[in-house]
């Protein structure tokens, strides 16, 4: 396994990283959420990721009593504050109240004393960001968060947090985790831009496109069961003709280089210098196997080329 700096920080994460959304305390039964956390770990990876909003706490369960058999400066530990945790008018957001029972309540479930990563989940236009970087900047001075990130935010909203972090010398943002892999290319334009330029590292989301990058899914109308396919619809995943063929293509680039098409499409988003790691779902340890072998592979200039051709078709 292969490790990158976080941004401009000093920390340094595995290339791949293993998330729990829509997996550990939801449709994967826990004996292979477990075993798929375990196998990582023992693979190399370090990085593990989750959300209060996952299943509503239960995947932060599962995470943190598996990784508390493991010591606990081995790994790098992020979860997320925004969403809905109950019906109150103050259940949701980035509010000083919010942040600070959610940052609670989640090490509470995850069994632990600090998180390392702890990410505002989505922008919250109702809460002025002062309030918001001041409570966080609280808990990294308190010792129970390590680093501030955020997710799903646009270039404009991290800038101007960057700014109000600068006016006020609160901790600034070192991490960003948006949606990137070959089928959906936004951040490219704006986001890596600025996270070269601002020291901010991108920790990037749905690599796979929900398994549609591995291959597993020969026809719109043949999802393997227990598939993401089977329980969620080819519709929610953006299985369509044209994304299908792509693969087909992209297959046979990797039958030369003896790779699948996972690991071409992990090493692809690994090919960014500002992407210090891919973030993997897994329902099944042999898919963490596989997908763990996509670190530190080059693709040459000429695979390079040949991919943007499939992808531009």
């Amino acid at each position: 396994m292969e490790f990158r700096r976080l941004g401009g920080s000093g920390l340094k994460v595995s290339e791949i990283s293993l998330g729990s959304w829509l997996t550990y305390g939801g449709y994967v039964e826990r004996e292979n959420a477990v075993k798929s956390i375990q196998t990582a770990y023992g693979l190399g990876v370090n990085f593990f990721d989750t959300a209060n909003v996952y299943a509503q706490g239960a995947a932060e369960v599962v995470v943190g009593e598996t990784l508390g058999a493991f010591p606990r400066e081995s790994y790098v530990l992020a979860t997320k504050v925004f969403g809905n945790m109950g019906d109150g008018p103050n259940d949701r957001g980035l509010s000083r109240k919010h942040i600070m029972e959610q940052c609670h309540a989640s090490l509470k479930r995850l069994g632990t004393d600090y998180i390392d990563i702890y990410y505002c989940h989505r922008f919250h236009e109702e809460t002025p960001l002062e309030e918001t970087l001041r409570a966080l900047d609280d808990l990294v001075r308190q010792g129970k968060v390590l680093y501030v990130g955020v997710s799903m935010w646009t270039a404009a909203q991290m800038e101007a947090a960057l700014a109000v972090a600068d006016r006020y010398l609160l901790d600034r943002i070192v991490v960003n985790q948006p949606l990137y892999n070959m089928f959906e290319r936004q951040i490219e334009e704006e986001i890596i831009p600025l996270g070269e330029r601002k020291g901010i590292g991108q920790v990037v989301y749905s690599p796979l496109a929900q398994g549609v990058l591995t291959g597993k899914y020969a026809s719109l109308e043949d999802a393997p069961e227990n598939s993401r396919a089977s329980k969620l619809g080819t519709d929610r995943l953006k299985i369509s003709p044209e994304r299908l063929e792509k693969v087909q293509k992209l297959g046979a680039i990797t039958r030369e280089l003896d790779i699948t098409v996972g690991q071409l499409a992990l090493a692809w988003i690994l090919r960014q210098p500002n992407v210090a790691s891919a973030l993997i779902g897994a329902s099944r340890p042999e898919q963490v196997e596989e997908n763990v072998k996509a670190s530190g592979i080059q693709l040459s200039e000429a695979t390079l080329t040949a991919i943007e051709e499939v992808l531009q078709s």
